[in-house]
This record gives structure tokens, C-alpha cells and sequence, in this order.
């Protein structure tokens, strides 16, 4: 297989298997509407506090939606050998990864995003808010998901590997926030969002230029 062939021959693998067990992948995406919705509970109903942290609390939820699917990347392949079996196929490894992180996203960023207008809503943001909070979303959720990929990757096999991986994804992770956050933010105050969103989509380039290479090297490293 070529590059192309290998990323979408592992995309259809893991989409595959995910079908199998939608309860698990379910999780994450009720994990993020229990968080979303616990805060206006808990605050007070003023619509201009709930508007101002909404970006913050949404970005917050999504990286921890995000960070609770991780495990799950590697982590049965490594168990079953499959892992082992990709990296000896001969197919290029960094596709494979490649295709596994685009899974990954799929399944736990893209469910997030759809629901983050009926979020932005409830919250209280106007229309420019929602659609800022969504373009920042699309643009930074990759660069969060290639992160926890080669963390999760060199944590195979670790003892406490799911608290190892918390520990190291979430201080890579605050730029991401920051920006994503940040745009929403100055959209409201009327400063435009094209600084913040152009530095996520530098993180992003960044991140699908280097993830597949850094993923695989990770992927090496925790089979040797």
C-alpha cells in the first residue's frame, strides 16, 4: 500500500471497530454535554457571565472529551499484537498513524462540534460567538488530537499510563486553549478573531506536517 491507501485502509479499520462498541464512543460526547450543562446549573443565570466563560468552558470540556477517548487509540492494538503487525507490514507507518488520529477525530471532535451551536445557545452567545467558537474548534481539536497521539503512543505499556498521559498532554495543550478561547473572546469585543483562529491554523499545518513522523517514532519507540 501507499501513503494514501494505508491512512484510508486505517480510517475505515478503526471507524469499523468503533461501530462496534458506540457505547464506549458514546461516553465521550455525553461526558462533554454533562459538563456544558452542569455550569449553567451551578453559576449564576446572568446571561453576560454565562456569554464571557462560555468559550472557556467549552474548550475546557472538549479537551477532556478529547483526553477520555485517548486510551483507546493504541492501546487494544498494543494489547492484541495488532499494533506490532502494522508496524511490520510494510505499509508507511506514519500513514497508518496518520489514519488512526483521523479516526480518533472523527469520532470524538466532530460529534462535539455539532452540538457546540445548541452549547453556544445555551450559554447565551450571539450568532458571530457560535460560529467563531466552531471555527475554533475545527481548527484546534486536530492539533489537540495529534498531541494526545504521541502521548499516548510513547505512554504503551506504562504502568498508570492513562494518569502519565493526562500529565503530559495537558501542559502542550494551553496554547491551544488560550487561542481557541481567546477568538471567541475578541469576536465578542468586537476585535475580530483572525489573529487568534490564524495562529490555530498555524498549529494545525504544523501539527499534520510533523503528527504523522513524531506519531510514528512514538509508535517505534513503545514497541522496541
Amino acid at each position: 500500500m501507499n501513503a494514501l491507501q494505508a491512512l484510508f485502509w486505517a480510517l475505515r479499520r478503526d471507524v469499523a471497530l468503533a461501530a462496534r462498541s458506540l457505547s464506549e464512543w458514546s461516553l465521550v460526547l455525553v461526558f462533554f454535554l454533562l459538563v456544558t450543562s452542569l455550569f449553567p446549573l451551578a453559576i449564576s443565570p446572568d446571561k453576560k457571565l454565562l456569554a464571557a466563560i462560555a468559550p472557556g468552558i467549552v474548550w475546557v470540556a472538549a479537551l477532556l472529551s478529547n483526553l477520555l477517548a485517548l486510551p483507546r487509540l493504541f492501546a487494544q492494538d498494543h494489547l492484541d499484537g495488532s499494533l506490532e503487525q502494522l508496524a511490520l507490514s510494510g505499509a508507511p507507518l506514519a500513514a497508518l498513524v496518520a489514519g488512526k488520529v483521523l479516526a480518533h477525530w472523527l469520532l470524538s471532535a466532530v460529534p462535539i462540534m455539532l452540538l457546540t451551536p445548541l452549547t453556544g445557545i445555551q450559554f447565551g452567545l450571539d450568532e458571530a460567538g457560535i460560529g467563531t467558537l466552531v471555527v475554533s474548534l475545527l481548527l484546534g481539536t486536530p492539533v489537540l488530537s495529534w498531541l494526545g497521539a504521541i502521548a499516548a503512543a510513547l505512554t504503551l505499556g506504562t504502568r498508570a499510563g492513562a494518569s502519565l498521559l493526562a500529565l503530559l498532554v495537558l501542559p502542550l495543550t494551553v496554547p491551544v486553549l488560550i487561542f481557541g478561547a481567546g477568538a471567541v473572546e475578541a469576536q465578542s469585543a468586537g476585535l475580530g478573531a483572525q489573529a487568534q483562529l490564524s495562529l490555530l491554523g498555524a498549529g494545525l499545518i504544523l501539527s499534520c506536517l510533523l503528527g504523522p513522523w513524531l506519531g510514528a517514532l512514538a509508535v517505534k519507540i513503545a514497541l522496541e
